[in-house]
């Protein structure tokens, strides 16, 4: 079993101590840069000063990405689907010819 290891993180002026996998930290620390970045974005954009308001809708910028990229794939997936559909008939077609 790999080693853990102790960070610490900041998150909105507030510091939050993690035991992890090692091979967890650049992912975490780089997810907490973006959760500030976009808090400093919101609070200039909207002059929203409650960090409970700023982190919702933090949160629900993030859900909404993870959201529209499901959607993406799948929307994605069908038409590579169609695809194959199209190209197995082709095949079928010109071998049974």
């Amino acid at each position: 079993m790999s080693e853990k290891l102790k960070i610490k993180l900041s998150i909105a002026n507030r510091v939050y101590p993690l035991t992890i996998s090692p091979n967890q930290e650049e992912g975490l620390r780089t997810a907490a840069k973006k959760i500030d970045a976009m808090i400093k974005q919101f609070e200039q954009s909207y002059s929203v000063r409650d960090k409970q308001d700023v982190l919702a809708m933090c949160a629900l910028q993030f859900a909404s990405q993870i959201e529209q990229k499901a959607l993406d794939k799948v929307y994605v997936n069908e038409e590579v689907e169609q695809r194959l559909e199209a190209l197995d008939q082709l095949l079928s077609e010109h071998l049974s010819s």
